[in-house]
């Protein structure tokens, strides 16, 4: 079987019109190779375009963004190479979730930690091969707790129905990825983004709300996902946190600008307050960037 190929991202970023605050964060991106430095996974379930480090940055700079977190992406495996010579050379701006596996030893973790790597993050989304082995992703956050780290988790709507009471049980502060990847289409009754906002009530729950363009089922500019946003902020304001998802790997549908998606913060965070939470105070919190 062939690995599908990523559409690449919207080549002509529009400068936003919302302005961002000094040391925003886009708090989910990625990088991805070059794939002839930093190769892709002979198992991955898709083949990005090439996303350097480089392109990230000029893409900040459009933006306004001054500080941003690396998601690695499941195309890179468990080899976060690309990603930690990203952070290398950011000057302390950037930080990382890595990917784990079963036999990362007690140093690979040190390592990681030393690389600037904050996270470890599972997917649990169908296309990208399902729910991982619960026992392996057991051992891997009891080995990265002691670090201070955090969980970080990819699903789709339904999966929150599923593993509910797994997801609750991990003893670390735990991430939810673009919104729990809720469909628009069901409006905000409906039950996976009640359990959602469920978890939002306590306080070892953080949330992202980025992904518009992955929920949305009207399109740009993408504001049907901001009625889930606004839930999210009004319940737990102090642990939300929010990106680009930039590149956009597998988006089939809506390809973002992500101009588009910085003018969408002022709809989700509607004080200056709230946006300074959002962009700047919650990442500075959990993911201690130095000035």
């Amino acid at each position: 079987m062939s690995i599908p190929t990523c559409l690449p991202p919207d080549p002509d970023t529009r400068r936003p019109s919302f302005r961002m605050p000094a040391r925003a964060c886009d708090a989910h991106c990625h990088v991805f190779g070059p794939g002839h430095v930093f190769p892709y996974a002979p198992t991955r379930k898709y083949t990005p375009p090439d996303a350097p480090r480089e392109r990230l940055q000029t893409l900040h700079d459009i933006l306004g963004v001054q500080r941003a977190v690396i998601v690695q992406a499941s195309c890179h495996g468990s080899d976060n190479a690309a990603m930690l010579d990203a952070i290398a050379h950011s000057k302390g701006a950037w930080r990382g979730v890595c990917n784990a596996s079963a036999d990362f030893s007690g140093a690979d973790f040190e390592h990681l930690h030393a690389g600037g790597v904050r996270g470890v993050r599972f997917n649990f989304v169908k296309h990208l091969g399902g729910a991982p082995d619960l026992a392996v992703m057991r051992r891997i956050v009891e080995r990265v707790q002691p670090l201070g780290w955090h969980l970080v988790i990819h699903v789709d709507a339904e999966q929150l129905v599923e593993f509910e009471s797994v997801f609750a049980s991990f003893a670390i502060p735990k991430i939810i990825d673009h919104m729990g990847r809720v469909p628009t289409s069901g409006g905000i009754h409906q039950k996976p983004f009640q359990i959602l906002l469920e978890f939002m009530r306590r306080e070892d729950f953080w949330v992202k709300v980025c992904g518009s363009e992955r929920i949305s089922q009207g399109g740009p500019p993408f504001h049907d996902a901001v009625p889930f946003a606004m839930a999210l902020i009004d319940v737990a304001p102090d642990r939300i946190l929010w990106g680009t998802d930039w590149p956009h790997p597998n988006i089939k549908k809506f390809m973002p600008n992500d101009g588009d998606l910085v003018d969408l913060v002022p709809l989700f965070a509607r004080t200056a307050t709230l946006q300074q939470k959002l962009l700047v105070d919650n990442p500075q919190r959990l993911y201690q960037f130095k000035d």
